[in-house]
């Protein structure tokens, strides 16, 4: 059993099985995918995902056999969200970014995190395509290949770089928002960039690639191990409306610094409030 003060071993086997995990991604980069949809045209799986979250559960039940799992492939499988509890929860992305991945497209990842009493012990995310292993366990900071990372210390939004999904408006709900929050964003920063992966962005803010990341319309494995990983780099995640993030229906706004959130939080209302001017006019 993996208790709070013995989150050692959590470490040590949860390196172990994402490296080994990273494995499977490259050795199935350059190969034909098996790729379905779950649903919508955008989100796909592929046999790599399955294979690589099944690995994770069976080794770290083997191991940790008191341990709760929250994974995307087992909840699409079961078709519904498991509760978050005070339980020790592994958090399992088995591969973000399948998109990329099924393009060959070398943005992709291994993201897994411990939650323990609904606060996230260790985060850990691995892109072995370019060889960027990033680490955070709670209070112990944030690390990419073992050295050290940190946040941005821009402070004025108008100077920073800001990461983006926009494809996400091809779901309907989000259509207009990311539009017009995109054109402020446009306007009124250095520029965007868009990935096709949460969790390694996430990283690229930890460690000051990007000043911030806004996306909606994701999940809890999206996010539970890069919001550590910011952290504990300096910077902070929070909801899209400026209060405190709810990892199981994230609206995630992260930053290098509760200044530059704030500047965002502003902008994206300020953009909102002008669709709904438009629209009563």
């Amino acid at each position: 059993m993996c208790e709070v003060n013995n989150l050692d071993e959590c470490y040590k086997v949860a390196e172990e099985l994402v490296l080994y995990a990273g494995k499977i991604i490259e050795d199935g980069i350059d190969t034909k995918k098996n790729v379905k949809s779950k649903g919508i045209d955008w989100d796909l799986v592929t046999e790599y995902d399955r294979k690589i979250e099944n690995k994770l559960i069976k080794q770290l039940s083997a191991r940790f056999p008191s341990h709760k799992f929250i994974g995307e492939e087992t909840a699409a499988k079961e078709g519904r969200l498991p509760q978050l509890t005070d339980d020790p929860t592994w958090i399992i992305d088995p591969i973000d970014g399948t998109t990329n991945f099924v393009h060959r497209f070398p943005q992709t990842c291994i993201s897994l995190a411990l939650w323990v009493n609904k606060e996230a012990e260790i985060g850990i995310i691995y892109n072995p395509l370019m060889r960027q292993f990033f680490s955070a366990r709670k209070h112990c900071g944030a690390f990419l290949n073992g050295k050290p990372i940190k946040t941005s210390d821009v402070r004025d939004v108008s100077q920073s770089l800001v990461a983006m999904e926009p494809w996400i408006a091809k779901n309907p709900e989000y259509l207009t928002s990311i539009y017009s929050r995109m054109h402020a964003l446009i306007q009124g920063t250095h520029g965007i960039r868009s990935l096709g992966t949460a969790a390694l962005t996430l990283c690229y803010v930890a460690m000051g690639a990007v000043e911030a990341y806004h996306i909606e319309s994701i999940d809890a494995w999206d996010v539970a191990a890069g919001k550590l990983i910011i952290e504990e780099a300096g910077g902070v995640v929070i909801d899209t409306a400026g209060g405190e993030l709810d990892i199981m229906t994230p609206r995630v706004i992260a930053a290098c610094n509760q200044q530059i959130a704030q500047q965002l939080v502003d902008l994206f209302k300020e953009a909102d409030s002008e669709i709904v001017n438009k629209n009563f006019n």
